[in-house]
């Protein structure tokens, strides 16, 4: 059984990258570039008053935003390539039933 749990590991592995892109994706989209302003925190003086302070310019921000976009299309590209590999790796069985790690193995030999 070897063979199915690292398939296993890998599949879980997968499943949460693309939890992570999700993730991405929804805060690229709720931070459109557009819309952007500079974030603003009011920061007390020794005085006792309070005065602005920017937290996050528009530039940084923009700069997160695309870089997140840049990740995430470099890692939705390995996620898709890993899961076309493990699709491959499947072999077609009568009912859809796994392979034991036997059998598996006896495969891997004939090739």
């Amino acid at each position: 059984m070897m063979a199915v749990k690292k398939n296993t590991y890998i599949n879980t592995e997968l499943d949460w990258a693309e939890q992570q892109l999700s993730s991405w994706k929804e805060y690229v989209d709720a931070n459109p570039l557009h819309t952007l302003e500079d974030r603003i925190k009011w920061k007390e003086t020794k005085a006792g008053g309070a005065m602005p302070m920017v937290i996050a310019s528009i530039e940084a921000q923009g700069k997160f935003v695309q870089e997140t976009m840049k990740n995430y299309l470099a890692l939705l590209e390995q996620v898709d390539k890993l899961r076309e590999k493990e699709e491959a790796k499947k072999v077609e069985t009568r009912g859809g039933a796994e392979l034991g790690s036997m059998a598996e193995e006896f495969l891997k030999g004939r090739g």
